[in-house]
């Protein structure tokens, strides 16, 4: 049957295609929600280990329309798009800066990120770190686009204590025009920042974490958190001064946080939203209008994708959403930059093909299954 795929592990499976979900009439509007994009790499370039990004612009840029069309924000240059991972720092200036020009052209919500990554591997004195920061944060806030200021490794590698951190941070936030978002990403997402904020105790660096925002209340945003423990944010978030905001980054339990409790809830800035953009935004609208059943009707299948998407090494999650992107057909390839198409098992596609077709998620049953055959014939499984 032309919509089914042999795969490995399960056999002859036949999709079903998508929901059908529906586009918002515009964003949300009692959430906050971006969704963190993926690169599309340009497939006749070398993008090999080692080599520089060479990136396919309009799909990358078509990507981002489709995220706008369904209400999401886009969250640029962000680990989802290979940050530290391949995407190397001129193709990421190069990105931020189309990405906004494109946020101005369509009317939509966009953050970028601010690293230190043009600075060489390898050791790097503080000062070096904050000119490093303060370089990025002009660079973005110039391109249009509001600055996530992500975790360093070159900081995480520098600092010898909380102070260090305190010092580093406060001193960008002093040179930051308008308000930015904080940036808190776990070890299990990139094993170099083992110890961010000054300790390897969650609970001492999350002192240091609120410590650094009473500071400098008026100029953060909010903080995006992604430490996979719900309980831990939910802490935190209830700490925070007035105004801040929690972005979950928490892809094993964004239904429950997002949603939230009679002490408030966390808006979103999400990896997996890039997959699961129609059912989050169905999800979302319905949250709008007060209906917590369909809210969680819309959610409830996506969420064991999420989990198999993010399951470790977590940091290969990129593969996952490339994989799908390409089945949903919003690009022609699966080629990744640094030639990280290669970063999960054909086992663990064959699964995340399951869920995300059980989740609704592949529009175009025949299409997708047609992809997948070929992909799954190189990997070894006749069809």
């Amino acid at each position: 049957m032309s919509g089914t795929v042999r795969l490995p592990g399960v056999g002859a499976y036949r999709l079903r295609g998508g929901a059908g979900f529906a586009r918002p009439s515009g964003p949300a509007t009692s959430r906050v929600a971006y969704a963190a994009a993926h690169v599309v790499a340009d497939p006749a370039a070398e993008n090999v280990p080692g080599a520089p990004a060479a990136v396919d612009w309009e799909s990358t840029l078509a990507f981002r329309r489709h995220l706008w069309s369904y209400g999401l924000g886009v969250a640029e240059a962000m680990d989802t798009a290979q940050r530290g991972m391949g995407l190397d720092h001129p193709a990421t200036r190069e990105l931020i800066r189309r990405s906004a020009a494109e946020a101005r052209a369509v009317g939509g919500r966009i953050v970028a990120g601010v690293a230190t990554d043009q600075l060489p591997p390898g050791p790097a004195t503080l000062p070096d770190i904050r000119r490093a920061y303060a370089e990025q944060l002009a660079a973005t806030v110039d391109a249009g686009a509001r600055a996530v200021l992500m975790c360093s490794r070159h900081l995480a590698a520098a600092a010898r204590g909380p102070d260090d951190y305190l010092r580093v941070y406060g001193e960008v936030l002093a040179e930051a025009d308008e308000p930015v978002v904080l940036h808190w990403l776990g070890d299990m997402f990139d094993p170099a920042l083992a110890g961010y904020w000054g300790s390897t105790d969650l609970d001492e660096a999350t002192e240091t974490v609120l410590h650094l925002i009473k500071d400098h209340q008026r100029r953060i945003d909010g903080i995006k958190v992604s430490l996979l423990d719900a309980g831990r944010e939910v802490a935190l978030r209830r700490r925070l001064p007035a105004g801040v905001r929690l972005y979950t980054g928490d892809d094993f339990h964004y239904p429950e946080l997002i949603r939230g409790d009679e002490q408030g809830h966390s808006d979103a800035l999400l990896g997996v939203f890039a997959a699961i953009a129609p059912a989050a935004a169905a999800a979302l609208t319905a949250l709008d209008r007060g209906d917590l059943a369909a809210y969680d009707a819309a959610f409830a299948p996506t969420l064991p994708l999420a989990r198999h998407l993010f399951a470790a090494p977590t940091w290969h999650y990129k593969t996952g959403i490339v994989f799908l992107a390409w089945l949903a057909g919003h690009q022609e390839h699966f080629t990744m930059v640094a030639g990280q198409q290669a970063g999960r098992s054909p086992a663990y596609l064959a699964r995340l093909l399951v869920l995300a077709d059980a989740a609704g998620l592949l529009p175009d049953a025949e299409a997708a299954a047609a992809r997948a055959r070929a992909f799954f014939t190189v990997a070894g499984v006749a069809q």
